[in-house]
C-alpha cells in the first residue's frame, strides 16, 4: 500500500469504504455506550445543598436558586479565574467560546448555563467583554463555592499531599515543583498573569443542579478529562486528518483574541509540517 509524503497508507476508494465500514461499527457502539452513560448520570440520586451561597452577579447579589433564573435546571462551567489573575484560563477561555451558541438552546429547554468563579465580579465582567461573550458569569468571591466542590484549593492543601479532586484524593507537589521551570506550565500561569503555583489554586470542572419545590439539589459533576465532552474544538480535531496534533509540547492553542492574523498562523502550520518530515 502507497503512503503519503508523511508516512500515512494511500488507498483506492474501494479500500477506504471496507476500512471506514469497520470503524462505523466502533462507532455506532460508542454511541450507544455513551447513551447509557448518560442515563446513568441522569440516573444519579439528588444531593440536597442546605449551605447559604452567595454570588455577586450582573443583576447583583444572588443565592444558588438564584443563578437557575426562573428555569429548573442549572449546569454551572468552573471557570479557572482566580482573584489574583488578570485574565481567564486559556483552556476554560476555549472551552468558553461555544457557550453563548449552546446557551439560548439550553434556555429555550429549561437549563440555565452559566459559570462561576472566584475573581471579582468586576474583573469577570471586563474580561466578558474582551472576550465579547453574553453568558451568566457569577463570582463566588466571598463565598466557599469553589472550596466546597473542589475547584478552589488553598495553598496548605496544595503542599498537604492530600488534595481532594476529581473524587479521589491527589498530591499537587509534583506539578507544583514541575511549574517553577521554564516551559509549557509557566506559559500558561503568565497567560493568566500568575505563577503556576497560584494559577493552580484553581481547577476546571462543572456541576449540574436541580430546583424542585424551591429546594436545590446538586446531581452531578465532572473534572478534568471529564470535561473533554464540552470543549467542541477537540470535538472537531478528533474527526480531522491528524487528530489533536499536541506532539509538539508548547502552548498551540490561544484566546480567539490572541491569534495572529491567518497567513502568519498559516507560516507557523507550514514550520510544523517541514518538522514532522
Amino acid at each position: 500500500m502507497k503512503k503519503s509524503a508523511m508516512g500515512h497508507k494511500i488507498a483506492s476508494r474501494e479500500e477506504w469504504l471496507v476500512a471506514r465500514t469497520e470503524l462505523l461499527e466502533a462507532e455506532k457502539a460508542l454511541t450507544r455506550r455513551s447513551d447509557e452513560l448518560a442515563k446513568q448520570r441522569q440516573e444519579l440520586p439528588w444531593v440536597r445543598v442546605d449551605k447559604d451561597y452567595r454570588f455577586e452577579t450582573d443583576e447583583g447579589k444572588a443565592s444558588l436558586a438564584g443563578l437557575f433564573r426562573g428555569r429548573s435546571q442549572l449546569l454551572i462551567y468552573h471557570f479557572m479565574f482566580g482573584p489574583d489573575y488578570t485574565a481567564g484560563c486559556p483552556s476554560c477561555s476555549a472551552i468558553a467560546d461555544g457557550f453563548d451558541g449552546f446557551a439560548v438552546h439550553l434556555a429555550n429547554h429549561d437549563v440555565t448555563l452559566g459559570a462561576v468563579s472566584r475573581a471579582p465580579l468586576a474583573k469577570l465582567q471586563a474580561y466578558k467583554r474582551r472576550m465579547g461573550w453574553s453568558f451568566p458569569w457569577a463570582s463566588s468571591f466571598d463565598s466557599d463555592f469553589n472550596y466546597d466542590f473542589q475547584v478552589s484549593h488553598t495553598p496548605e492543601q496544595q503542599e498537604s499531599g492530600a488534595l481532594e479532586y476529581n473524587f479521589r484524593v491527589t498530591d499537587f507537589r509534583p506539578s507544583l515543583e514541575a511549574g517553577k521551570k521554564e516551559g509549557f506550565l509557566q506559559e500558561i500561569a503568565s497567560s493568566t498573569g500568575t505563577d503556576w503555583a497560584t494559577y493552580r489554586k484553581e481547577s476546571p470542572g462543572m456541576s449540574a443542579f436541580v430546583l424542585e419545590d424551591g429546594i436545590v439539589y446538586h446531581t452531578y459533576s465532572a473534572y478534568a478529562r471529564g470535561l473533554d465532552g464540552l470543549w467542541g474544538m477537540y470535538q472537531w480535531l478528533d474527526r480531522a486528518p491528524r487528530g489533536r496534533n499536541e506532539e509538539e509540547e508548547g502552548l498551540w492553542w490561544r484566546r480567539h483574541d490572541e491569534y495572529g492574523t491567518l497567513s502568519e498562523n498559516a507560516d507557523s502550520c507550514c514550520h510544523v509540517a517541514e518538522k514532522q518530515t
